[in-house]
This record gives C-alpha cells, structure tokens and sequence, in this order.
C-alpha cells in the first residue's frame, strides 16, 4: 500500500533506495493516454478505441518505468561512489534522484551525471533492434514507441544546461579545466536559462511559426521547469561559494555571564554596558547552562521585565547547542541541521564561552552579495 511523504506516494525501495510517485504523474498519465489513443489508432486501425486507450495507457506506463530506469542509474552509480542517496521521485515531467551531497570532485560528478542519459540511450537502441524480431504488431507499435521515447529523453538530458544531466557535465568539465567548482556552475545554470528560452520559441520556429495550443502548453511547461532549475542551481551555487566565510570565530556575537535569576531588566542594563546583546545563562562556579533567546527577551512588555528572570526566557544547554570555535563552512551547517534552534553556544578549545552565534547571521551572511 502506498504511503505519502508530504503530497508524494511512496510506492517502495528498489535496491534500498525509496521510490515516490508525484500525484502529478496521474496527471500526466492521462493525457498521455488521451492523446495517444489517436496515435495508437492511426498506426494501428485495428483497434477498437478501448483498445486504442489500452494501449496508449501502457505506453504511459512503460515510459516512467524508463525514466525509473534512468534516475536509477544515477542512484546506484552514486551510491557505488560513496554519495547516500536519499531516494527517486517521479514527477510530471520526468523524474530526479535525491542525493545528499554534491560529488567531492568533477570525475565523480560527471560519472553520476552520465549514467542515466546513457542507460536511456541504450534502452531506445535495444528497443529498435526488438523491434526488427517482433511480430506482434501490438507489442511491436509500442517497443517502437518506448525506444524512441528513450532515445528522445537520452538526447534531449545530455543537452549542456542545468537541471539537465549534460548541465551537470558541463560544470563538471568547466570545473575540472579551471579548478573552480562556483564557476562550473555559473556556466552551466546560465546555459540551462538559454536553453530554457530555445525551448520557449522553437515551436515558433517550426511549423511555419504556428504551432498547436498543446505544443505550446508543453513547451512552456518544459522551459518553465529548465529555467527554475537553472536558476535554482545559480543561487545555491552562489550560496555554497560564500560557504568558507561561514565560521563560528568570526560570525559569533560577544555575550554577556549572568546569573539565572537576575531580573530580565538588570540582565539587559548589563549588556547595554557590556556593548553586547547576547547573554549566556551561567552557575555560580561560572560555568554557561543556557543560552538566552534574544527574541523572547525582546517580546516581554518593559513594565514586566523587572519581575521576569532572565533564566525563564533560557534554553537549556544540550550537546547540539554547543559548537567549538573554527567550525565553518558545510561542518557549520551540518552541525545546525543536527539540532535547529536561534542561538548556539560557541567555546573554545578549553570549554570556555567565546560568544553566540545567531542563526540569522549566519543566514545573512549567505545570503549576503
């Protein structure tokens, strides 16, 4: 029985990797088997139009366990690779496989990026040659339909742009040639916009410049979809290359000692003369046991703060909520992932408070130009 994972079906594992269905892939389904019916009949006019859907419902069917086929070629070559794969979505427009981190070098990235267009490309060629040996004209129409639908989807995801598995190839190739992984991206997501606007106007430039309603929708869809994902890549590109500014000794705030029933008003009268604004909660050996949240403090109506204690509006220190001095980049972030919260307690090699970091720094300073 299915189960959801948010709006997507999850339908199992295959090889350990959890496989989703979209709902949107009903969606697809149906018009695949509402316009290929026409198909189906017109190649084959023997058919009755409830055979006709039949078959055209198949090669719905047949044609997503082929984009199955292609994300999982991605999956298990990363996962062979040593990268954990979170799992394979099928979606309206295809598929995409979750991996949980970015290859550690542009070989790896390329090998990964290439083994699902390659498994299409060899599925539509092995389709063609079944195609010469079978003689059931059924069966024939749709091994006929699946092979070029393979060599289609091969072709068109080798196509140098991001989302695209040639996008992902293409940063590979920048970043082996020039050593720099943020500039494989920027090259590629921007190729993945410009394909992005071919694809909106080619239907303009074939068919004499008047193509059907549905070319249009369909391609409007794709581009919209290429010209996301491009743009999605740019800015996580340009995230991640602000990455090595990311570290607790630069980013945390100097804070304050004070005691836990101290009035939140003296706690504050404090900091104001500590040039400060965070404040660590500590015992009487002096030794920090939470971290005061700045939000909390700041929401007490001023009349009120002199009969509050600084120690109600605390979190109570946990192992997550403690980060050693120097930890930067991606260790940072993994860190604050493990345990999310707004503040975290930052000390040195021999335990002692260096600072706070604010989890809105930290966001600022990635999303800083």
């Amino acid at each position: 029985m299915a189960t959801g994972r948010g709006r997507q079906l999850s339908i199992g594992r295959i090889a350990g990797i959890p496989v989703f269905v979209s709902p949107t892939w009903f969606l697809v389904a149906a018009i695949i088997t509402y316009w290929g019916r026409g198909v189906a009949q017109h190649y084959l006019p023997e058919l009755s139009d409830g055979s006709a859907y039949l078959v055209a419902f198949l090669f719905a069917v047949l044609l997503y366990l082929s984009v199955f086929v292609h994300e999982l070629g991605h999956a298990l070559t990363a996962r062979r690779l040593g990268l954990p794969v979170r799992g394979i979505t099928l979606h309206f427009l295809g598929g995409y496989t979750e991996i949980e981190r970015d290859a550690p070098t542009p070989g790896r990235d390329l090998v990964v990026s290439a083994a699902g267009p390659l498994l299409s490309l060899a599925l539509g060629g092995l389709g063609l040659l079944a195609v010469q040996a079978i003689d059931d004209r059924v069966l024939s129409f749709l091994v006929w339909e699946l092979a070029v639908a393979n060599l289609l989807v091969g072709v068109f995801n080798v196509l140098p742009g991001l989302p695209l598995d040639g996008g992902h190839m293409l940063r590979a190739a920048v970043w082996r040639v020039t050593g720099d992984e943020h500039r494989g991206t920027v090259v590629a997501a921007r190729c993945g916009q410009v394909l992005a606007g071919l694809v909106l106007v080619l239907p303009f430039a074939l068919n004499g410049g008047r193509p059907q309603i549905s070319v249009i929708i369909w391609a409007g869809l794709v581009a919209a979809l290429l010209w996301s994902g491009a743009t999605q890549a740019l800015t996580v590109g340009r995230m991640r290359a602000r990455l090595p500014r990311l570290d607790t000794r630069t980013l945390a705030r100097r804070a304050a000692p004070v005691a836990p029933d101290l009035p939140v008003s003296e706690a504050m009268r404090q900091a104001r003369e500590a040039n400060v604004t965070s404040l660590v909660i500590v015992d009487s050996a002096g030794r920090p046991t939470g971290i005061v949240s700045e939000s909390s403090v700041a929401a007490i109506p001023e009349q009120r703060r002199p009969w509050v204690t600084i120690g109600q509006q605390s979190r109570s220190l946990q192992q997550g909520l403690i980060l050693p001095l120097d930890v930067r980049g991606d260790d940072l972030l993994k860190a604050m992932r493990e345990l999310p919260a707004t503040e975290y307690l930052v000390v040195d090699g021999e335990g002692r408070v260096y600072g706070v970091l604010v989890t809105s720094d930290v966001d600022h300073a990635l999303a800083a130009r």
